[in-house]
Order: C-alpha cells, then structure tokens, then sequence
C-alpha cells in the first residue's frame, strides 16, 4: 500500500511540473526568429569590419611613429574576435536561445567595441589619412549600435527567464521531495457490516 501512495505521489508531481505555469515568462522576450535575425545581422556586420581593420598600419605605427606595441596585438587580436563574431553569430543564429552562447557572442562585442575606441585614436594619431580612417572605422561600428543593443536587451530577458524557469523547478522539486518524504497517515480500522 505504501510503494502505490509512493507512486501515486511521484505520478502526481510529474503531472504537475508539466503543466503551464501561471506567471507568464519574462517580458519582452523576442522571440526566436526574430531575434536570430539580429544576430545573423550582427555577424554580417562583422565581416564588413575587417576590410577597413586591414587599412590600418599598426606596425608601422610602431616602426614609424614610435606607437606602443600594443597597438599591433590590439589590431591583431581584433581582426580574430571579429572573425569569431562572424562564425559564432552564424552558429548562435540556427539556436538563439543557447545562454552561454549569447553570453560568449556578447563578450566578445563588447571587446570589440573597446579596441575599436583604441585602435580609432591609434589611426588618428600615427597614420597618414588616419582621421579618415578613424571616422570611417567609427562610422561603420556604429552602423550595428541597434542590433548590438537589441541583443544586449535579448540575453537580459532570456537570462530573466531562465531565472525564473529555474526558481520554478526548484519550487516543484522541493513540493515534489516534500510530498514523497510525508509520512503516511496510518489506517483507520473500518467498521464490518
């Protein structure tokens, strides 16, 4: 008797955790497609940044000028996050909602985006038409500002949501452990007719 109210409890959690929950999931969430749009957009994006990334002359700013070396790593080291962008918003795109994916994607933005600011001051500073460059650098980054932004606010509300799927389980697991560990209340004797 006891291995069946065992059971029965076990089927009843199942059943429960399977069913909808009531809060809906985090607002704002854009949906799948839409948002694998965006991040194919975004590695488009980054394969149009490394024909003007290959304009600039870091070593010889260095050899030239007497720029520091971190310039030549700095621009070397760019030209591969962005080559990374492109291939990983690529993958990123066919499964949006991959978390660490997003979170690895976004990273590397953000590192771009920073060398970028270093590598535009670089080009101003030590390269013959470098306030060009600069200007056309800056200029073509910040062609992706809106997709770079709806993506940031994509992996704070797919973060949000899985938050709130994993406080969810949690609660079930521990409604489900609860209800298995109960003791049985004990048989009543039943009268005889």
């Amino acid at each position: 008797m006891r291995l069946t109210v065992i059971l029965f409890a076990v089927a009843a959690c199942a059943a429960y955790a399977q069913t909808p929950s009531s809060t809906p999931p985090a607002a704002g969430l854009e949906p799948a497609w839409d948002i694998a749009v965006v991040v194919q957009e975004i590695g488009v994006h980054a394969g149009r940044l490394l024909p003007v990334l290959d304009q600039l002359d870091a070593p010889g700013w260095v050899s030239k000028k007497s720029a520091s070396d971190t310039y030549v790593e700095q621009l070397e080291t760019c030209k591969q996050q962005v080559r990374a962008i492109n291939s990983e918003a690529a993958a990123l795109a066919r499964n949006p909602e991959k978390l660490a994916g997003a979170l690895q994607l976004f990273f590397r933005m953000e590192w771009v985006a920073n060398t970028i600011v270093s590598l535009e001051d670089g080009a101003r500073k030590y390269q013959d038409q470098g306030r060009q460059l600069s200007q056309s650098l800056a200029a073509l980054f910040a062609e992706g500002d809106t997709n770079r932004g709806r993506f940031r606010n994509y992996i704070i509300n797919l973060a949000s949501e899985r938050d709130h799927q994993f406080e969810v389980m949690d609660r079930e697991a521990q409604r489900c452990r609860a209800t298995l560990v109960a003791p049985t209340p004990p048989k009543t004797p039943g009268r005889k007719k």
